[in-house]
Order: structure tokens, then sequence, then C-alpha cells
């Protein structure tokens, strides 16, 4: 629907899309967050938990897991402030650029993740994955994907 100041307004099936998704989103993200507290873990730490577990030698940059886990610098380095104060992570220098550091899975920090994964698996499927028929998980991907990629490509991280 068109206006008079050109404003392309929703469609009520737009609408119901729209909202359907943040309402999926927000309850998602709260039950799973849920689900992490009996470990002591946030979404947050989770997510930084699992980039490092999955990425060489368990260490990323810090500006490189500040862009992977869409945190402001400042905001994953209180976040691995705390992580550390929990034997979860620890920074060290790069050598090759003074100004550079890394945040390192410790060895607590795995044992962690091997602990914690195998339920956080559980919860995604048991809220998400398993409420969802195979078809409809690969229309569900095939729909993300595009605005995924679009939204990485706006943000400058293709």
């Amino acid at each position: 629907m068109d206006t008079e100041n050109g404003t392309r307004w929703l469609s009520d099936e737009e609408q119901r899309a729209w909202r359907a998704h943040l309402e999926v989103s927000r309850l998602l993200m709260h039950q799973l967050e849920r689900d992490l507290q009996p470990f002591g873990l946030t979404n947050n730490d989770y997510e930084i938990l699992v980039n490092l577990s999955e990425s060489e030698d368990h260490r990323m940059r810090m500006s490189d897991l500040a862009t992977a886990t869409l945190q402001s610098k400042s905001r994953l380095s209180h976040q691995i402030t705390r992580m550390e104060t929990a034997g979860l992570v620890r920074r060290e220098n790069c050598e090759s650029d003074r100004r550079g550091l890394f945040a390192v899975l410790t060895d607590q920090g795995w044992e962690t993740m091997r602990e914690v994964a195998p339920h956080h698996v559980a919860s995604v499927r048991e809220h998400f994955i398993d409420l969802l028929p195979p078809e409809d998980l690969k229309a569900l991907h095939a729909a993300l994907a595009p605005i995924a990629k679009r939204l990485r490509t706006t943000r400058g991280r293709v």
C-alpha cells in the first residue's frame, strides 16, 4: 500500500509474517538463554565459545571475533573480561601487530564447550528444528539465506 509520502506500508500478510518472525526470534533466543543458565552462560558467551572452538588453534583476533559475533569492540572487550574471570578464555598479544589482541579458548573453556554443546543442540532441536518438517527447514533456509547475505554485505562482511 502506498500513501501520500510514498511509504510502502506492509500488507496484512506481510505484517503477520514480520511480526511472527520478531516473536519467534525473541522467544527462541530467550528460551535458548534460559537453557544455558544452568551452565552459567549467556547466548553471547556460547557464541564466543563456538567461534573460538571452531577457529584454528582455538583463537581469534578480537576484531574478527567482534565482527563474527556482531558486537562492538568495547562490548566484546567487557564480555571477554567477564569470560576471563570465569576461566573460559584468555587474551594474548599478537606478535605481528603490537596493537592486536587474540581471544584464546582455555582448556576450561574447551571442556565447558564439550559439556554444554550437547545440551544446547538438544535445546535447538526441541524448540526449533524438530518443530518443522525437513521440507520447511529447507524452504526456511532458502528464504533466509539471501536476507543474511544482503545484511552481511550491507554491514561490510561478506
